[in-house]
């Protein structure tokens, strides 16, 4: 919505209207040992290196079959339907985090 200040200036107000559709949660796994795990990388500064350490802790105590890494060509873009779906379909469990 924009309005027009008396100094001709026009203001945009940010405001919208979001209306939340519910969604079924992804079935939790019985445990780590064996999945194909997904890393998704946001491209910060730090993030990686969080999750490369997470991945390995997991790998080495859990038994995780199997770590791929995924990574977003901006940590302010959101990520593509394409890569999405490739996440999807090629693994069982996704983490994803952030870190300056």
């Amino acid at each position: 919505m924009k309005k027009r200040l008396a100094s001709g200036q026009i203001v945009y107000d940010p405001r919208g209207t979001v209306t939340p559709q519910p969604t079924d949660l992804a079935v939790r796994l019985n445990g780590w040992e064996g999945i194909r795990l997904g890393i998704l990388d946001n491209s910060k500064w730090n993030g990686s290196k969080l999750l490369r350490a997470i991945s390995a802790l997991l790998k080495e105590q859990q038994g995780i079959a199997s770590v791929t890494f995924y990574k977003k060509k901006s940590f302010s873009r959101i990520a593509t339907e394409e890569l999405i779906g490739q996440i999807a379909c090629r693994n069982d469990a996704v983490i994803t985090a952030i870190g300056d």
